[in-house]
């Protein structure tokens, strides 16, 4: 009776180990791509492989069109997604260093070009979410996004854009304005998880005058980190950024995917002397 004992108990030792990644899996389902380190949101890759597709302005209606770039591999599942709006005057090609970046890490990117290059930042919000509707409901890999999991970023007047866009849709799950511009200063009402990105010396968006009362006025609650580059110009997203990329890319990974392997990027506060300030809502409920 007791070797009867043994082996029930030890079949059920094994089946409990083989039953626990599956059970790790459904607490969180989202998690794409291998563990991160410290290197691997550095790399200018990550390891998925990536394809790209043009979408014209004549195909869709609300945004200018753009780029979408996407993992080619859906194994691991669906994706998140992130549009993106270039600044004032800019188009697309100003910010299409992140879409294969942010791509390649488990993400859906779409980088759009406005309707006209002198969009304002309350347009620009609204674009950016014609756009993710077009992804989740139109475009040729909405098989490959989760459109419960979206989000939206964007630089200067597309960084105020992305305030808009998040305030107007509190189903997001995460904004990123880079040196964003707006002449709406409180965003009391904000509710998606926000990461404000502005540059020391920038003189366009000052950080005193946008990004820091910008920051300021979100709700805790709301989840939300502030940083400022050091010694950064208004241009900073402009050519591939490492520190701007690996902390986007955590964010993302954070609020996007619910992927908490990220959240030892963000809190306790990074230790790193190209960042000349940063402020958060450490530890992230």
């Amino acid at each position: 009776m007791r070797s009867t004992t043994r082996i029930l108990c030890g079949l059920a030792t094994v089946a409990a180990l083989f039953a626990a990644p599956a059970a790790y899996a459904a607490e969180n389902p989202y998690e794409r791509g291998p563990d991160p380190t410290e290197s691997s949101i550095e790399a200018s890759r990550g390891s998925f492989a990536v394809a790209q597709t043009s979408v014209s302005s004549l195909a869709v209606t609300g945004f200018g069109g753009g780029t979408i770039y996407y993992p080619t591999s859906t194994t691991q599942g669906t994706f998140g997604a992130v549009a993106i709006s270039p600044g004032y005057t800019a188009t697309q090609s100003s910010i299409a260093w992140m879409g294969p970046r942010l791509a390649s890490q488990g993400f859906v990117v779409f980088t759009i070009d406005t309707n006209t290059i002198y969009d304002q930042p309350e347009s620009r919000g609204d674009q950016l979410l014609a756009a993710l509707d077009y992804l989740t409901q139109r475009s040729t890999v909405r098989s490959r996004i989760d459109a419960t999991r979206l989000a939206v970023a964007g630089h200067s007047m597309g960084g105020g854009g992305s305030l808009e866009a998040a305030q107007d849709r509190p189903s997001l799950q995460a904004a990123v304005p880079l040196a964003p511009w707006n002449t709406q200063k409180s965003w009391s009402s904000l509710r998606v998880p926000t990461f404000v990105i502005g540059g020391e010396s920038d003189s366009v968006a000052p950080v005193a005058s946008h990004s820091i009362p910008f920051y300021t006025s979100i709700p805790a609650s709301a989840e939300k980190a502030y940083m400022e580059l050091d010694n950064a110009s208004h241009f900073f997203p402009n050519t591939a950024n490492t520190t701007m990329a690996k902390y986007t890319l955590s964010w993302l990974k954070r609020f996007v995917d619910n992927d908490t392997r990220y959240e030892q990027f963000l809190c306790p506060a990074p230790d790193d002397r190209t960042i000349s300030d940063y402020r958060d809502t450490c530890p992230h409920a």
